[in-house]
């Protein structure tokens, strides 16, 4: 698995590493910070403030991490200090901006609504892939006895996975057909995310 191969060598260098680190820090306070900017002025459910606290944790806790490899590693977000960054900060909006599209098109809905709309499918992609990108990260991670871990932010992915199928089975008898095509898009967006990265640590040196 190609995936699995870049994070193996990822994890074989220190600051390589720590870029990585910092390069999912950003996307977790990303995504905290979109969530955020979906919510209504003043009918906000419990389960959205949730969500966007808890990504806000993540990203505080992967950039933590890096003070494992080194506290001097990825003080900010500057694009020196991400891996592949131009392809790290298009990813998220990209896919907000064209699922927004995509759902305008599919619902009648208020601008609020579209809001709303955008929060759950976009949050239930970026959750699916979360649910498959944190396991394999772990894994390499446990393999090369790493100090750094992630376990505690895959349980609470999946619980997030499972919190906004439910907001979708509320929003949309058919939410189904329409994640499948949100999905579709975020596999092309991350598709290119990762080859970015991947033609970034190709250039590393590995002593």
């Amino acid at each position: 698995m190609e995936f699995h191969r870049m994070l193996e060598k990822i994890v074989q260098d220190g600051k390589t590493h720590a870029q990585w680190l910092n390069t999912l820090s950003f996307m977790e306070n990303a995504g905290a910070r979109k969530i955020s900017k979906c919510e209504h002025p003043v009918s906000v459910s419990l389960i959205q403030l949730k969500h966007a606290a808890e990504e806000h944790r993540h990203a505080y806790y992967l950039k933590k991490q890096i003070g494992k490899i080194d506290a001097e590693y990825c003080l900010t977000y500057e694009d020196h200090e991400l891996l592949a960054a131009i392809a790290t900060r298009q990813y998220l909006h990209s896919l907000d901006v064209k699922a927004c599209r995509y759902l305008k098109n599919a619902f009648q809905l208020t601008k609020e609504e579209l809001k709303y709309a955008a929060y759950l499918f976009v949050t239930y992609a970026i959750e699916v892939r979360a649910d498959e990108l944190y396991p394999v990260y772990q894994d390499v991670l446990t393999k090369e006895s790493s100090r750094i871990m992630v376990k505690s932010i895959i349980l609470e992915e999946e619980g997030h996975l499972e919190e906004m199928i439910n907001q979708l089975n509320e929003f949309s008898e058919d939410w189904k057909l329409h994640a499948e095509n949100i999905l579709a898009i975020e596999k092309e967006l991350h598709d290119q995310w990762i080859n970015a990265i991947l033609e970034e640590v190709s250039k590393v040196n590995y002593a």
